[in-house]
């Protein structure tokens, strides 16, 4: 199911022979630099350039006897070179290329999932232009409110789309550092220009000061916009579940032809895409709680970080991919019942105009503790079944002193409440 919505883009940027590819990269732009600055010699910085290559086989059957993956992956290069091979990884310790090559996976991943906030956030605006008038009822703790639309609760939920949008981009210039500074970042073996040299031919900056390792609040902050990112899609999911709710039903994911929803009950429609969406969020937001722990390690770097990074970073970006784009279709196919919000929105007989009422009292003269204790009073009543609401106001004599029949009628009008949708809209998406 994953491989339906995640981009083939973010599966390959995690694939390992990509990653390894990044590594050659970082270490063939280490030895131009160092060449350039006369610490090895021309000639062998072309040999290398020309002879290194890239021998998955090879490297795993080096790492089942080294037991690390870098060393393996420089046994592997140096092999085919001769002597020349010496050069490789001159001054450098493994977390340079590690880290550096991180950054880049980490920028990759990000370009793609703030494309996928980018259609995310046209498909709301789209959606929320198409139901800009449709009037629901609007809910607190679950029960009815007051008159909003739809589509007022979708632009809420792209500006929400367009805050995620600006953490992720945040989020990618913070990790958007590589290093090269040596085993305790001291720069003891290597000069600064050569990390200079290397970040700008991989698209980054240099870390301003690094011990062995790039510092991991950099890595938690790019986590945490993820988690955001899956409780935003978390939150949106719900409300499309509680709204499929059969006492409910006001919207409903799309069923295709042919779908199947219980293998007990034939008659059922369940939302389980956006249950989907809700429990994989829980994955991504876990995932942060990890990378903050990873922020902490002993003295210039321990290895503690490497083996929660190795799972926590490539799955959360290939989750929040995934949910993001299957988030999108199902919002881009959600199926709206208007005349379903419509009636319950008069479910309740007019209890959800209460506050008008109230407040048209204390406009024309009446104490507001004796305005909310008389429409309070009516609106129990009604709740109860003891009559209609808007009834029981205009038989009501305490409201009657201070509100004419029409003036009553007119408070029961679902428009007055949307009267500012406009300007909201005006100042979401201008």
């Amino acid at each position: 199911m994953i491989d339906r919505y995640t981009l083939p883009g973010m599966k390959a940027v995690w694939e390992p022979r990509h990653k390894l590819e990044t590594w050659l990269r970082i270490e063939l732009l280490a030895c131009e630099a160092l060449a350039r600055r006369g610490d090895i010699p021309k000639q062998a910085a072309a040999v290398i350039r020309k002879k290194a290559k890239i021998n998955v086989k090879r490297m795993e059957e080096i790492e089942q006897v080294v037991k690390h993956d870098v060393i393996a992956f420089l046994t592997m290069l140096t092999e085919p070179i001769g002597p020349e091979g010496r050069f490789i990884h001159m001054g450098l310790t493994s977390s340079d290329v590690l880290d550096t090559s991180l950054a880049i996976l980490m920028q990759e991943a990000a370009d793609l999932i703030i494309a996928d906030l980018e259609r995310l956030r046209d498909v709301l605006r789209r959606r929320a232009m198409e139901f800009k008038k449709t009037v629901m009822v609007g809910r607190s703790h679950g029960i009815h409110g007051e008159p909003i639309t739809f589509g007022f609760k979708l632009a809420l939920w792209y500006a929400e789309t367009q805050r995620n949008l600006e953490r992720m981009r945040q989020a990618k210039e913070t990790v958007r550092y590589g290093k090269l500074s040596g085993a305790m970042g001291t720069y003891a073996h290597v000069h600064p220009s050569v990390e200079a040299f290397v970040c700008r031919g991989c698209g980054l900056k240099p870390a301003p000061i690094s011990n062995q390792i790039i510092q991991r609040d950099r890595h938690a902050h790019y986590l945490t916009a993820l988690a955001l990112i899956a409780s935003s899609v978390d939150k949106f999911a719900t409300e499309i579940r509680h709204l499929q709710r059969t006492e409910v039903l006001e919207v409903e994911e799309f069923f295709s032809k042919g779908q199947k929803g219980s293998s007990a009950m034939p008659h059922k429609r369940n939302p389980i895409g956006a249950e989907n969406l809700s429990g994989l969020a829980r994955i991504v937001r876990s995932n942060a709680q990890a990378a903050m722990e990873n922020v902490a390690l002993w003295h210039e770097r321990d290895i503690s970080h490497s083996s929660v990074e190795r799972v926590i970073i490539p799955d959360s970006t290939i989750l929040v991919d995934y949910v993001l784009n299957r988030l999108t279709d199902m919002i881009e196919t959600l199926l709206v019942y208007p005349e379903t919000m419509r009636a319950n929105l008069e479910r309740t007989g007019g209890l959800i105009y209460s506050q008008r009422i109230l407040l048209e009292l204390a406009k024309r003269g009446a104490r507001r503790e004796d305005a909310y204790e008389a429409v309070q009073r009516l609106a129990m009543a009604a709740g109860r079944g003891r009559g209609r609401f808007r009834n029981g106001i205009k038989a009501d004599r305490f409201i009657r002193k201070y509100l004419k029949p029409q003036e009553i009628d007119d408070c029961f009008e679902p428009e007055y409440y949307l009267r500012h949708l406009d300007a909201i809209y005006k100042r979401v998406f201008s």
